[in-house]
């Protein structure tokens, strides 16, 4: 099995790495954008104002975190997105066996 040092990315599978997580980013902050919108359509005093501040904070701090385009934690990102449910499996279709293979791993623990 490779070791996480010894990660490489041809184009091909670059190509479909970046699309999955491009897709995985927009699905997630489509989703943020929803519930904001569903949670400004219930705000009635200051306090939900600053709950909402909080919420977003919380979260930019996490979205931006996660979505990390570097090689060599690239595996685990996808895995994590997977894990997640931003991305499906089969959306990894491209990438080499051993790295579909260590995702699908990553995604169990």
């Amino acid at each position: 099995m490779m070791q996480v040092s010894e990660v490489t990315w041809s184009q091909a599978e670059d190509e479909v790495a970046k699309a999955a997580f491009m897709r995985a980013y927009e699905r997630e902050t489509n989703a943020l954008i929803q519930e904001v919108n569903e949670q400004t359509g219930m705000i009635t005093e200051l306090n939900q104002v600053w709950r909402l501040h909080d919420f977003l904070s919380a979260r930019r701090h996490e979205i931006d975190g996660k979505y990390d385009y570097r090689y060599p934690v690239l595996v685990f990102v996808l895995a994590r997105l997977v894990k997640e449910g931003w991305l499906d499996l089969h959306e990894l279709d491209g990438l080499e066996p051993d790295k579909l293979t260590k995702v699908a791993a990553l995604t169990r623990m």
